[in-house]
C-alpha cells in the first residue's frame, strides 16, 4: 500500500468511527480522543485530516451526500414531472432515515455552515438544482407545464419542498418526508399546468 493510500484509509476509517460517534453521542457528546481510539490513530492523526470535530462531521456528510448524489442523478428518470422529482429526493430522505440521530446533528449543523463548508454543500444543491431544471424544461417540453413556467424559480419550490419535508420529518412533526414532499410538489405542479 502506498502511502497515499495508506493516509486515504486512515482518513476513511476515522470518517467512519466519526459517523459511529455522531449518531451515537450527537455532536456535542462525541469528541476527537474517543473517535481517534475507536479509529486506532492518535488525536493528532484525526487534526491532521481535519481541523476540529466540526470540520469532521461536515466532511462526513459531505462524503456521503456526494455518494448520494452521483445514485439519485444516475438513477434513470421516467414518468411525469411529479414520479421523476420524488425519484430524485427519495434516496436523499433514504440516507436521512436510515439514521435518524445523525440526521438531526447533520442537518443542524451543516444548515448554516460556515466556509469552506457552505460553499462545498452549495455546490452540490447546485448540481441537483440544475438537474431538477433540467426535469422542468423537459416536463415544459412534453406539455406537462406551461411555457410561462420559469424553471429556475420551480426549482427554487422544489428545494423548499425537499427541506420543509425534511425539517418536518427531523422534528417528528411528520412521520416521513417523502409524502409531504409529494403532496406539496403535486399541487405546485398542479399550478403550473396547462389547463
Amino acid at each position: 500500500m502506498t502511502r497515499q493510500e495508506q493516509k486515504e484509509s486512515t482518513r476513511a476509517r476515522i470518517l467512519e468511527v466519526a459517523r459511529l460517534h455522531f449518531e451515537r453521542d450527537g455532536f456535542e457528546g462525541a469528541n476527537i480522543r474517543a473517535i481517534a481510539a475507536d479509529a486506532e490513530v492518535a488525536a493528532g492523526t484525526v487534526l491532521l485530516h481535519f481541523t476540529d470535530k466540526t470540520s469532521l462531521l461536515h466532511a462526513a456528510l459531505y462524503e456521503d451526500l456526494e455518494g448520494v448524489i452521483e445514485r439519485s442523478l444516475g438513477a434513470p428518470s421516467r414518468g411525469k414531472l411529479l414520479a421523476r422529482l420524488c425519484a430524485l429526493v427519495r434516496p436523499f430522505y433514504a440516507y436521512y432515515q436510515e439514521r435518524p440521530s445523525l440526521s438531526r446533528v447533520l442537518l443542524r449543523e451543516s444548515l448554516l455552515a460556515k466556509p469552506p463548508w457552505r460553499e462545498r454543500f452549495s455546490e452540490q444543491a447546485q448540481t441537483v438544482t440544475a438537474h431538477v431544471v433540467k426535469l422542468v424544461e423537459q416536463a415544459k417540453a412534453r406539455g406537462e407545464l406551461t411555457p410561462a413556467t420559469h424553471a429556475q424559480v420551480f426549482a427554487t419550490a422544489f428545494a423548499s419542498f425537499y427541506y420543509l419535508a425534511l425539517i418536518g420529518w427531523v422534528q417528528e412533526g411528520v412521520p416521513a418526508p417523502l409524502p409531504l414532499f409529494e403532496a406539496l410538489m403535486a399541487q405546485h405542479i398542479g399550478a403550473a399546468s396547462p389547463g
